[in-house]
């Protein structure tokens, strides 16, 4: 089906068949067939038992040209064809009701790849790796704040004054937590770790590595049980990157590594800091084209508040062992362990399209790789504390500071084009100058405080 080979075709069969036995015995009434939108947005129609089989087989079609960047009115229908691979009863549903969810990828009536469609872009990036050999491996760890349910016009509420790690008797958010983990695991996405993070009512939940692919459903689903746990309780979970004023924003640090023949590509017993020259020039591909991947990895005007010094974000394009004032950080791993020898992309927030931005990501890397990228020497000083100067001694750069700067860099991208695609980088380069432009024309509470009276 679709172009699989014979021996894929076996497995999808034999996973079609659980799919429509495990409805069955848990008596599911409605499954929901997820998908995102160019910009991440998680989207789902539902459909009966009864049409599942044939979901399985051929698909449902619908209109793409009520979706975010997919099809034109005039071609709006395309074709949503369910992955059994991700089917999974939802654990937060009563069990009379039983519901069940399955991530779809999206395709022409024709049957061929629909090049609007986030996944299908992974899917392509990830098969060019593996034709050099390589499965890529992602962890992220994913920081985001809880608040009391906002009102409109209203600056937001933590639920506590809280910093680093603390717990006390009466945290709210722990309770939280620890619910949205136990979902979590009922799923199949397995936690390494989870804390309070530095800022009030600031959390982190850090996943446990997989497949770009898997790791990019689990993103999605993580973000969907977040803010359902949550409003449960009648607490408002936030993905924005800067929602608060003089504190730290939220990150989604990426600990990305290689994998070839079963063994970590990234590791070298022979170099000092355990890298081999694969990993060296993967680095050296990220660096090189930070600037042009921004505007994928941080993709809101709110994502540049976040990128600017003082607040642990990184702003300049460099690397460092265990240094987290630099793009990359090289965190040094554990003793006798070369599967953990892995790199740490510091840039990209939780509220982007994490189908993209592991695509750019890739393709980044791997260019360095196939044309043998240098990498430059480590900046191992607190980047943060440097004059401008200094900087441009050492050959340090910065990532674009506004959405507009990224757009820029983006626009001239080869790379970017080769990694997305022309349909989805049109359509997101058309959405985010009108989100700029849009947001040019307002006058901010900052503006009327410091010069309505003075000027």
């Amino acid at each position: 089906m679709w172009g699989q080979t014979e021996g894929m075709g076996e497995m999808l069969d034999q996973h079609r068949d659980y799919v429509l036995r495990t409805v069955e015995e848990r008596g599911v009434r409605l499954v929901r067939l997820w998908f995102t939108d160019v910009l991440g947005t998680l989207k789902s129609f539902a459909i009966t038992p009864a049409e599942l089989e044939n979901a399985l087989n051929d698909g449902m079609s619908f209109d793409g040209s009520s979706i975010d960047g997919y099809s034109r009115t005039e071609e709006s229908d395309v074709l949503a064809i369910p992955d059994p691979n991700t089917f999974e009863v939802l654990p937060w549903v009563d069990p009379k009701t039983a519901e069940a969810r399955v991530f779809c990828d999206i395709h022409n009536l024709d049957g061929t790849t629909f090049g609007g469609d986030p996944r299908q872009v992974l899917r392509r990036n990830l098969d060019a790796a593996r034709a050099d050999g390589f499965e890529f491996l992602i962890a992220p760890d994913i920081e985001y704040f809880y608040f009391e349910t906002p009102k409109k016009g209203e600056a937001p509420v933590p639920l506590d004054e809280g910093g680093f790690f603390d717990l006390t008797t009466t945290d709210v958010a722990s309770s939280l937590r620890k619910e949205t983990i136990r979902t979590l695991e009922v799923l199949g996405i397995p936690v390494e770790y989870s804390f309070h993070e530095d800022a009030p009512s600031q959390q982190e939940i850090d996943l446990r590595h997989t497949d770009a692919l898997t790791m990019a459903d689990s993103v999605m689903t993580f973000r969907m049980i977040v803010k359902e746990i949550a409003a449960m309780h009648n607490v408002h979970a936030t993905f924005m990157p800067k929602p608060l004023e003089g504190v730290q924003g939220s990150g989604m640090h990426l600990h990305l590594s290689l994998f070839k023949d079963n063994t970590n590509a990234f590791y070298s017993e022979d170099d000092p800091h355990h890298l081999s020259p694969i990993a060296k020039s993967f680095m050296a591909g990220l660096l090189h084209h930070a600037g042009e991947i921004t505007a994928i990895t941080n993709q809101y005007v709110n994502s540049y508040k976040r990128l600017v010094p003082g607040f642990e974000a990184p702003v300049h394009v460099s690397w460092a062992r265990n240094n987290r004032s630099g793009l990359i950080r090289v965190p040094i791993p554990k003793r006798g362990n070369p599967n953990a020898t892995r790199i740490e992309y510091r840039s990209p927030d939780p509220a982007c399209n994490p189908y993209l931005a592991f695509s750019v990501l890739l393709a980044a890397g791997m260019k360095g790789i196939r044309e043998g990228y240098t990498l430059p020497a480590e900046a191992d000083a607190n980047l943060f504390r440097m004059s401008d100067a200094e900087l441009a001694k050492l050959g340090v750069t910065q990532l674009p500071q506004s959405l507009s700067d990224a757009l820029k860099l983006m626009e001239k991208s080869e790379l970017v084009v080769e990694a997305l695609g022309e349909h989805i980088v049109d359509w997101f380069l058309r959405n985010k100058r009108r989100e700029w432009m849009e947001y040019k024309t307002q006058v901010t509470p900052y503006e009327l405080n410091r010069y309505l009276r003075s000027l």
